[in-house]
């Protein structure tokens, strides 16, 4: 069931209203990543000198120039664990369109809901940005103490978190807060193993890009099958 919500979502992606969505979501986090790389690049290079003498060597004159070029793939693996907060913080600000577009096509029949308010998308997102941070700078003590398993540690918590927040703003369009957490705890095994479906490409690069608005779009589908 939980696949067949994924896979309802992906062939929605040709969808124009859809596509527009899927589009602007990926343009931002792309944006956002490109700046924080040519920034941190910025740096490492302001930082570290133009010129050093070795003894027995003699003057260096392009150490900086290939750290700031070395910082590209650093921020390619990077983006793996950059990529949970980011993809969250977006998916808030974009879910409106994103329901919409799955219940026009998908559940015509439910009547129409007022959209969240920006401010309060805005609130939300960043919030839970906070959240998801937090979490995961404690989980990385664990996938240090237990390198092993770290992927599975990474894909279990996201799993959770993402879950829970994909839940969240889906439900709580139709239920109300109260009615969502309620929502929540009825079907929390189905919604932490369809968030952790949503965070296992979150660790394979470019990859990762698409699942903000397919998790929504999943969750959209899972929660009117479970509300039935």
């Amino acid at each position: 069931m939980i696949f067949t919500d994924f896979f309802k979502a992906l062939g929605q992606i040709g969808d124009g209203r859809f596509l527009k969505v899927l589009l602007g979501g990926v343009g931002l986090t792309i944006a956002l990543l490109f700046a924080f790389t040519v920034a941190f690049a910025w740096t490492v290079g302001f930082v570290v000198p133009d010129t050093f003498t070795l003894p027995w060597i003699g003057e260096i004159t392009w150490i900086d120039n290939v750290l700031s070029w070395a910082v590209v793939p650093v921020m390619i693996v990077a983006s793996v664990f950059l990529m949970v907060p980011v993809a969250s913080a977006f998916t808030g600000l974009f879910l409106d369109q994103v329901v919409d577009a799955v219940e026009a096509e998908h559940y015509p029949q439910e009547p129409a809901v007022s959209p969240l308010p920006l401010s309060e998308s805005i609130a939300e997102s960043a919030k839970f940005l906070g959240v998801i941070v937090a979490v995961n700078a404690v989980a990385l003590v664990l996938y240090m103490i237990f390198p092993p398993f770290a992927p599975l540690i990474f894909w279990g918590v996201n799993g959770l978190l993402l879950g829970r927040e994909y839940a969240m703003l889906v439900a709580q369009r139709r239920l109300g807060v109260v009615g969502a957490r309620e929502f929540l705890k009825r079907n929390r095994a189905q919604i932490w193993m369809a968030g952790t479906l949503m965070a296992i490409p979150l660790t394979i690069p470019f990859v990762n890009l698409l699942i903000p608005i397919l998790g929504v779009a999943s969750f959209t589908h899972l929660y009117h099958r479970l509300a039935r």
